[in-house]
This record gives C-alpha cells, structure tokens and sequence, in this order.
C-alpha cells in the first residue's frame, strides 16, 4: 500500500507537468497557426452540422459538447478528447461533407453534353425527314401514275361515247329508213314525242338526222300523205325544220339554207253565191300571221299546210335521215 502511494506521488506530478507543457505548446501553436485551426474548426462543425441533419439529432448537441470541450477541463479530459479525436479522423465519411460548388469545367462537361445530347435528336429529325422526304416521292409517283391512269380512262371513256354517238346515229338513219318514209335520198320518221322545236332538233341530232327540210314541192307533198296516213283522224301540227328566228320574214332551213318555196295555210274561200267578207276566218287566219312571236313553222297533218308558232310551243316533230 505504501509502495502505491509512493509510485503516486512520483508519476502524477510528472504527468501534471507534461499536461502543461503540451497545454503551453497547444498555444504555441495556436499563436502561429491561429488562423488555420479556426477553419478547420468551422469546417469541422460544418460537417458536424451536416451529419446532424442527415441522422436526424438535435441540433444543439455538438456544439455543447464543443463548449464542454473548453480549457477549463482536466488533462486527462483533454487526452481522451485528443485520443478520441485522432481515432476518428480515419473513419470519417467523405459523404457527410458539403457539395462543393460547380467549376468551370463542370459547367463546360455539362453544356457538351446537352449540346451531345441536341446533336443526336437532330440526328434522328433528319433521319425521319429523309424517310419523309422518300415517302413524299413515292406518293407523286403513285400520284402521277394515277393521273396518267385517270387521264387514258377519260380518254377511253371519251372514246366509248364517242362510239356510242356513232352507233346511236347509225341506229337512227336506219329505223329512219326501216320504219318512216324514203324518199330519194332521204328518209322521213314521225315522233309522236311532244318537244319544244330545239329539243326536237337536237333529238334528231342524236339520232344522226335533222328535222325535216322538204327540199322541193315534191316532197312536202309526199311528207303531207305520209303524216296524214300516220296521225288521221286528227289534225296534229308537226315541227319542221324551217323558222325565221334570225330575220323576221326570211325563212331558213335549219341547214341554214333559204326556203324557195312555201306552202302556208290560207282561209277558205267563201262557196259559191255567198256574200264575201273582207274579215279572215277567227279559227284558220292566213298564215304566217303571228311576226315576231312566232317564228318557227309546223305542218299540219290534214292537209300539209304550214303554220307558224311559237318555238316553245310542244309538238310532234318528223326527222330526216340521210340514205
């Protein structure tokens, strides 16, 4: 027992003197090195801070045990703090330290990259382009090709109404000729349709004749027995190709050429021994009698005399037909 409180009292005033000399370099060195301790302090309760956000422990608790940390503590207090200190430093994260702030390099990486990244979007906005571009050809083509197509089906419709026509008049000139009456070079067929007398024209049109132009006496009379036999009983006036449309009082075929002779309707004479009147007959006035308002000429079927009436008048009409 006396041996312990002998080995006591020789080491603790050496380690008491060893505290205080370290305690006079600590400050020493601080009197050199003042300024870098102080940020390494700052940054170690930075980091100190930081991992205290990330554990999720109050706030206050690092910065009492730094306070409680103060010179005022006894040297065995304060090699335990710089034991615990020096076995630490090796352990601590790299992860628990601030974010540094960008340089200039990563500034330039990232905007290399987004321009990488643009570069490769226009990349692929020419390549859809350029399969647009060959789509766009292929629909001309088909385009054209369709036009071409369209164009020789106009053409071969074009063709097949053409000989349609063709064979629609041929049809007519030989039931003209079948079914009417012939007369040299001609041939004569009543249509029991009634039609106004352009109409009537242009359905002999189509059939490959004309309406009626009876070239001489000869054949109007002929016309007159044909029409009398088709329509008797009754009095049916008929279209016949001859008006005055273009001058009033000069009468054309519908050929165009000038009629030189005529067989208009006149009033019946009064019998023999009755009183005569200068007045024309109320229901058979001589004709032609109605100037400018009627200008196309029919003819009657009982006895082949010629009228005039108004062109949008509807009657039978008779074509003719070239034999």
């Amino acid at each position: 027992m006396q041996a312990a409180w002998l080995l006591g009292a020789l080491v603790v005033p050496q380690l008491l003197g060893f505290g205080h000399g370290a305690r006079g370099a600590e400050r020493e060195w601080e009197g050199g090195w003042g300024g870098a301790l102080e940020e390494e302090r700052e940054r170690e309760a930075l980091m100190l801070k930081h991992l205290q956000e990330a554990l999720g422990l109050p706030a206050g608790t690092g910065d009492e045990n730094l306070a409680g940390n103060s010179e005022g503590e006894e040297v065995w207090g304060i090699e335990k703090t710089l034991g615990e200190e020096e076995k630490e430093e090796p352990t601590t994260a790299p992860s628990s330290s601030p974010s540094p702030s960008p340089t200039a390099e990563d500034t330039i990486t990232y905007i290399l990259g987004r321009l990488a990244g643009l570069d490769a979007g226009l990349h692929q906005l020419h390549v859809r382009l350029h399969a647009l571009d060959n789509r766009v050809v292929e629909l001309t083509q088909g385009l054209r090709q369709l036009r071409e197509k369209t164009g020789d089906t106009r053409d071969t419709v074009q063709a097949l109404q053409e000989a349609q026509g063709r064979a629609e008049r041929e049809h007519g000139r030989l039931e003209g000729c079948l079914k009417g009456l012939r007369l040299g070079h001609k041939c004569f067929l009543l249509s029991r349709d009634f039609e106004t007398q352009a109409a009537a024209q242009a359905r002999c049109l189509a059939r490959g004749g004309s309406l009626a132009q009876p070239a001489d006496r000869q054949q109007m009379e002929a016309l007159g027995r044909y029409l009398r036999a088709a329509l008797a009983p009754y009095n049916w006036p008929v279209w016949l190709g001859v008006h005055d449309r273009r001058s009033e009082g000069l009468y054309l075929f519908e050929n165009g050429q000038r009629v030189s002779f005529f067989a208009w309707h006149r009033a019946p004479s009064p019998e023999p021994g009755a009183q005569s009147s200068a007045a024309t007959h109320p229901l058979s006035p001589d004709q032609p009698n109605g100037g400018a308002l009627e200008n196309c000429v029919a003819q009657a079927s009982d006895d082949g005399s010629w009228w005039d009436h108004d062109c949008e008048r509807r009657l039978y009409f008779v074509c003719e037909f070239p034999f």
